[in-house]
């Protein structure tokens, strides 16, 4: 693991795109920070950029860096949840701005999956996670489900977990709104 995480820092610091696994499914990723990285992961997705993707993050403490005005609730979601959770909040900040929804939002999930943990550590910033897939199209439920136009059009492919068939789910999804209101988006 040692090996891809360097590999995957590198690729990402040099504005790169990744396919690596996540704590749900396999997942492309770049930096969440870097605009030309994400309209490469639109490009490879065949996704219209007006349909935002998601980012992780390791370390609820800095959530603060990239959303302004934490809801109070937030912050017992992300403290309570057991399984991959993603949360839309609102008043994204400090992230490349064609991966912010046009309502100015943006989906966070913590991820504490072994792999993409080190490696957002190390990076010190948010990395973009979408699924490994053109748009439209199945998500892959397992490395070997990846399709070759997706695995030919990023920069690295994480070693780690290709072998893996553990059954998993994407992440369930809210949408935290005005007066702690909160919208289920998928369960």
């Amino acid at each position: 693991m040692h090996n891809d995480l360097k590999k995957a820092l590198e690729v990402l610091k040099s504005g790169g795109i990744i396919l690596y696994p996540t704590d749900t499914i396999w997942g492309i990723g770049c930096d969440a920070t870097n605009p030309e990285a994400v309209t490469r992961i639109y490009n490879i997705k065949k996704r219209e950029d007006s349909k935002s993707m998601l980012v992780l993050m390791e370390n609820p403490a800095l959530l603060d860096r990239y959303v302004d005005d934490v809801p109070e609730i937030a912050w017992d979601l992300v403290e309570i949840t057991t399984t991959p959770l993603t949360v839309i909040y609102p008043n994204a900040k400090n992230l490349a701005s064609n991966l912010i929804a046009e309502d100015g939002s943006i989906g966070i999930r913590f991820t504490k999956e072994k792999f993409t943990s080190q490696l957002l550590q190390r990076f010190r910033r948010p990395l973009v996670s979408t699924s490994a897939n053109i748009s439209g199209k199945k998500s892959p439920a397992f490395f070997d489900e990846i399709s070759e136009e997706i695995k030919e059009q990023v920069d690295y492919i994480v070693e780690y977990r290709q072998d893996d068939t553990t059954p998993s789910q994407p992440s369930s999804i809210i949408k935290l709104g005005p007066g702690g209101r909160i919208d289920i988006i998928r369960k």
